[in-house]
């Protein structure tokens, strides 16, 4: 007894200690729990440092979760009558989906209103914590010797033959974003799809790798030396693992791309969760996403030495914002016609 008391002294000396954080109110620090995240996968937007940093700084345990947009929306819609989640993290046209599905509940986070019109949802059904651009995470040893690719036009010649990857656009976001981008930079419009799907026809020629979840891991080893992804990831591996990698920003242009929470409805812990989408939101949370090469949300200052590590502005002058919303209404007629015509 003696014992367990001075451990339980011990451990409330040392919350009383832990200062305040930038941004976070001190009624949300070290108040413990779980919370359920969908699509939360540690090697995706370094999800593992944000977990680690939640879990140190309010004491709330998050389970790591594999899934990629479109699952996780299945899973929740699957659970309506009885959710497991407490909040999920899409790509901004799966966030819209599911408001439109009744499994959101409006929630406004604090400094909800810091985010600009249009990344967020007016009501709180979904918001946006980060952005990334979509291009070309390269693994350049594993090319062996062949050039990096300067233009999506390039991925279709011989050379690149089983050595190009992209995530399923009828299932993940960034497969849906890399069809877009693809399809924008070709000619193509939200109306027209035509240049994208047959840009994919011609690739399918070419042998490529489709997976369905987030494949870092697999560029890192060489599995795939080319993928479509976010700059966030490449620069990830280029700054932080071992070989030599690049971004590229298609010479024909490319797209941003927003991500978004939502708080679940009828999520069994949402105490908790409003406790992390509150935190993902502060300038600590923030900070976090930009250390994982994320633009941030809120109009937070990207440190100096990260800013220095992007391509040049040059580069991202290439970059479209689009209407998203728009860009969902169609999804589901681009999935159709992949499935139909391209798988």
């Amino acid at each position: 007894m003696t014992t367990r008391r001075i451990v339980l002294g011990l451990a409330a000396a040392t919350l009383l200690a832990t200062p305040l954080l930038p941004g976070v109110p001190a009624a949300q620090a070290q108040q413990g729990g779980t919370a359920i995240c969908y699509n939360c996968p540690p090697q995706w937007a370094d999800w593992a440092a944000m977990l680690k940093a939640v879990h140190q700084d309010l004491g709330i345990t998050m389970p790591h979760d594999n899934k990629n947009s479109g699952q996780a929306l299945s899973q929740i819609l699957a659970e309506r009558a009885s959710p497991v989640a407490d909040m999920a993290y899409y790509g901004i046209t799966f966030g819209i989906k599911a408001k439109a599905e009744g499994v959101t509940e409006a929630y406004q986070p604090a400094l909800f209103d810091k985010i600009p019109d249009g990344l967020k949802d007016k009501d709180g059904h979904w918001w946006t914590v980060h952005q990334g651009t979509l291009g070309l995470f390269v693994n350049v040893d594993a090319l062996r010797g062949k050039p990096v690719p300067a233009c999506w036009a390039d991925l279709k010649k011989p050379d690149y033959k089983g050595l190009v990857g992209y995530l399923n656009p009828t299932s993940a976001a960034v497969g849906y974003v890399g069809a877009i981008a693809v399809n924008l930079a070709l000619g193509g419009t939200l109306e027209n799809v035509e240049p994208g799907l047959a840009f994919f026809k011609e690739l399918a020629k070419n042998d490529p790798i489709v997976p369905q979840q987030t494949s870092y891991a697999r560029v890192v080893s060489g599995e795939i030396p080319i993928l479509f992804d976010y700059d966030f990831n490449a620069y990830r591996a280029k700054y932080t693992e071992k070989g030599k990698f690049a971004f590229v920003i298609p010479c024909e242009g490319s797209v941003s791309f927003p991500y978004v929470m939502t708080l679940v409805k009828g999520a069994p812990h949402a105490a908790e969760a409003k406790r992390v989408l509150d935190y993902l939101l502060s300038d600590k949370g923030q900070l976090v996403w930009t250390n994982a090469y994320l633009r941030p949300a809120r109009p937070i200052e990207m440190p100096a030495e990260v800013a220095a590590k992007f391509l040049p502005k040059t580069d991202y002058d290439r970059v479209k914002d689009i209407d998203w919303g728009a860009a969902e209404k169609i999804q589901k007629t681009f999935s159709d016609r992949y499935l139909a015509e391209v798988r």
